[in-house]
């Protein structure tokens, strides 16, 4: 069969080698045309998990309670944050913002209102034309600056505990048709899941696929757009001014965007150099160095163009593809020359030609062999459910078969077209890997049990293995999102948002002295200090980004409207207060705020309490039964939407508890969080499991993560029960397949097991690492016991055999080894630096 294989490839392509050399230059040329219309996906939606229940949950409740994304200036005056100078360039800063496109509104300690500079009660508040604010001159700027870093709203979300700092929300518009069409694509791929999708709706799906696919690229050129032009404004007011960080999802998104191009140039750069570095130290011939690069090269373009022209976009972790291709591609390439000049030695004799030929004869087999077995490592990647994890398993199975097909055309033509007068001799001093072989023979034995050990304490270290992530450890401490998100964290109450949602028990009813509050307010009149404050002005919108769920930052105009008339309508005759307006609901509500509150990994906590919180210290007093149902029913529409919507949905008699975790905090574990949450209050509190829903990136999150740590870990034993019988097919022998096997799983448990005994997590990123692992080991494995069966079947002697593999095929993977060490020691060391 081999030589069947070996007459069909010398008749195409080894017998016109010109000619393929021409065609592989003209394809990558091509494929570089290609190049400009790679597009890059930093959508949250491109990092969700895939039928996840809980994100139709997170879309439920952001769709019930309002949502819009936004951008988030820190400001950090060099005088007093308050101060003339301060507010006069915070001010017209804002002005500049609000006119960019994009921009719905901007809001600042400038725009909302003041009630306790110097306090007022309801009645000021309702006869006034307007609620006061920073911009009025008769407002008290120290009593403004203490209620600002105490109230129960402002602090630790607009102005930080030391008053030193102040947030900027940039609020932009929504994209109606975006949402729309993302809308229509889940319905359709619910009914796609469950079997019922007809002719037509499989059409319309990939129609409003296609859509959304067209819509997002416009909105992430128009986002990068304005984002650059927030930044443009904000340095202008850096450093002379104040000091000024941005921040928030859309900013992350663009910047996640520009690291990857930046990324793929830069690795891509060091990789090839570092390349270079390694084939010269190693052939000390420019024949072996310009050969095995410049397929590197016509693979890795070859795979981009396609990549462009099919529309098939990277992301943060899919770009990863090209470093890892350029490795693996080098591994074939370095085979394929090493047998060639093991040839020379061998066939000093043989004509060109004939040594070209058998080393392709010979190396065919376990070169697609390897292919075939790291594409079952890659394709474990596609059961994730996570898209750019999917399409990272894709890429790296295309990759690898051009890789192949690119390495067995262009290294064969090349040499032939580029002989060479300097022919390889034996060299007689003992390389490293027959030291190896000695080692062996010596101490076999003591290296088996060695192993075992090993294997023990993987295992063990597997069971340790967490799955966490932090955003922020990937950027350097220098780069502006790094600041940004951890001045956010340690100044203004968090970054990761979190919604919890707490109904009604089904036994809830009306309490004893609330039957009659069926009519108008004027049937149990309300003292002017009942009502609460009004620094609660904030919309309280669910979001993706660092304040997300409360959009707080709402204009001041929406506060001077309907108090004339809020206290003389009538109620509905049928009216019932909610659970949670009654003295049972508040105090249940305000246990778990408090909770919440109090854990170590949370900031910002907002609900329903902090209106009640605010109310009662207007009143100087605990609010009644009456009170209560009063600030249910009778709050004018103006304040209903500001002060209520954003914790409280009467149609389900429902709260809303909004909180966001610390990214920075080294003890954020997301998924011990939302158990020992979750834990407590069915446990401690008495919720009933159908009452408690959570929600929120936090949750979306880390369903990622745990998805992907089960699917990978569950699937790495279906993946080396495959390559167990691909062993058995390429071997024909159970014993040599377990052989084969054997150093693979320990390879690939060492590494999971290092990183669970030094507390490394395994993330988004890091979570194919498991793949790339028996990737490359599969490599090693295949061709060393490729040669064994052959070298043994000279002489039938395995000591023997195993110094003549030693020196020949483990030089190749020597080499091998060494460059793919090198090569991702440098993406670790670039990464650091940036």
């Amino acid at each position: 069969m081999i030589e069947g294989i070996g007459r069909w490839y010398d008749g195409i392509v080894l017998q016109r080698p010109l000619l393929w050399v021409i065609v592989l230059a003209l394809l990558t040329g091509i494929a570089a045309t290609q190049l400009d219309k790679i597009k890059i996906e930093a959508s949250a939606d491109s990092l969700m998990l895939k039928g996840d229940p809980s994100l139709e949950l997170f879309r439920e409740v952001a769709s019930r309670y309002g949502s819009e994304e936004f951008l988030v200036l820190t400001w950090q005056p060099k005088g007093e944050l308050l101060g003339d100078d301060s507010l006069a360039a915070l001010d017209q800063m804002a002005a500049r913002l609000r006119v960019l496109k994009g921009v719905s509104s901007v809001t600042t300690v400038l725009d909302v209102p003041l009630l306790q500079s110097p306090p007022m009660t309801l009645t000021d508040v309702t006869s006034a034309e307007g609620l006061p604010s920073l911009r009025d001159k008769s407002i008290s700027r120290e009593l403004a600056l203490k209620e600002l870093t105490t109230s129960v709203i402002y602090r630790d979300l607009l102005v930080s505990r030391d008053g030193k700092t102040a947030a900027v929300q940039i609020n932009i518009a929504r994209d109606e048709e975006g949402i729309a069409l993302l809308n229509r694509r889940e319905e359709l791929r619910k009914l796609d899941a469950r079997g019922e999708l007809s002719i037509a709706q499989e059409a319309e799906l990939a129609r409003v696929s296609a859509q959304v696919k067209v819509n997002n690229a416009k909105a992430t050129q128009a986002q990068k757009v304005m984002v650059q032009k927030v930044r443009d404004i904000a340095a202008q007011y850096n450093a002379r001014d104040a000091k000024v960080f941005v921040g928030g999802v859309p900013m992350i998104a663009v910047d996640m965007i520009s690291f990857v191009r930046s990324d793929l140039v830069t690795f891509g750069s060091a990789i090839l150099a570092i390349m270079t570095l390694v084939l010269a130290i190693i052939f000390r011939q420019w024949r072996w160095v310009i050969i095995p690069l410049l397929t590197c090269i016509s693979t890795a373009t070859l795979m981009l163009g396609l990549l462009g022209a099919l529309d098939w976009r990277m992301t943060v972790i899919s770009s990863n593809f090209v470093s890892v291709l350029l490795i693996v591609t080098l591994a074939i390439a370095i085979h394929l020359v090493v047998r060639y000049r093991e040839l020379e030695v061998e066939m000093p004799e043989a004509n060109l030609h004939d040594r070209v030929l058998k080393t392709v004869q010979f190396m065919i087999v376990p070169c697609i062999y390897t292919g075939l077995t790291t594409i079952v490592a890659f394709v474990s990647l596609v059961v994730s459910g996570i898209q750019p994890v999917i399409d990272f398993g894709w890429m790296m199975t295309a990759g690898i078969f051009v890789a192949l097909v690119v390495s067995f055309i262009f290294v064969p033509c090349a040499i032939r077209l580029w002989p060479t007068k300097h022919i390889a001799k034996a060299s007689g001093t003992p390389t490293l890997t027959a030291r190896f072989a000695r080692i062996a023979d010596r101490f076999g034995t003591t290296i088996m049990l060695c192993s075992v050990g090993l294997m023990v304490l993987s295992v063990y270290g597997i069971s340790q293995l967490k799955v966490e992530n932090r955003f922020i450890d990937y950027f350097h401490e220098t780069t502006e999102i790094y600041r940004g998100m951890e001045l956010l964290d340690s100044q203004l109450g968090g970054t990761i948002p979190l919604d919890i949602v707490l109904k009604a028990p089904a036994t809830a009813g009306t309490l004893p002295g609330l039957e009659s509050v069926n009519g108008s307010a004027e049937q149990a009149p309300v003292s002017d200090d009942e009502w609460p404050e009004q620094d609660v002005s904030f919309d309280g919108e669910a979001s993706d980004g660092a304040f997300a769920d409360e959009d707080v930052f709402a204009e001041e105009d929406g506060f001077d409207e309907g108090f004339d008339s809020g206290f003389d309508q009538s109620g509905t005759e049928d009216f019932q207060p909610s659970y949670w307006f009654t003295l049972e609901g508040m105090e249940r509500l305000r246990e778990v705020h408090r909770y919440l509150d109090s854990l170590e990994q949370t900031g910002k906590v907002l609900s329903l309490d902090t209106v009640f919180t605010v109310s009662e210290s207007l009143m100087g007093d605990k609010l009644g039964s009456v009170e209560l149902a009063l600030l249910q029913n009778s709050l004018p529409a103006a304040m209903r939407d500001n002060l209520l919507e954003p914790y409280f949905d009467a149609a389900g008699d429902e709260v809303r508890i909004s909180l966001r975790a610390m990214e920075t905090s080294p003890r954020l574990r997301r998924d011990e969080l939302l158990k020992q949450i979750h834990a407590h209050l069915l446990n401690d509190l008495d919720f009933a499991p159908e009452n408690v829903e959570m929600t929120g990136m936090l949750v979306l999150y880390n369903n990622v993560l745990q998805s992907l740590f089960t699917s990978q870990i569950l699937t790495l034993g279906v993946v080396f029960l495959v390559i167990l019988i691909m062993f058995l097919l390429l071997f024909h022998s159970l014993s040599l397949a377990f052989i084969a096997l054997a150093p693979c799983l320990l390879a690939a448990a060492m590494v999971l097991g290092i990183m669970g005994l030094l507390g490394i997590p395994l993330d988004i990123m890091t979570i194919t690492i498991a793949a790339i692992v028996v990737g490359i080991g599969v490599d090693d494995c295949i061709h060393y016991v490729h040669r064994f069966k052959r070298e043994y079947a000279k002489d039938k002697d395995y000591l023997a055999t195993m110094y003549r593999c030693h020196s020949s095929i483990g030089n190749a993977m020597y080499y091998t080894t060494v460059t793919v060490v090198i090569g991702f020691a440098t993406l670790s060391e670039i990464s650091e630096q940036e």
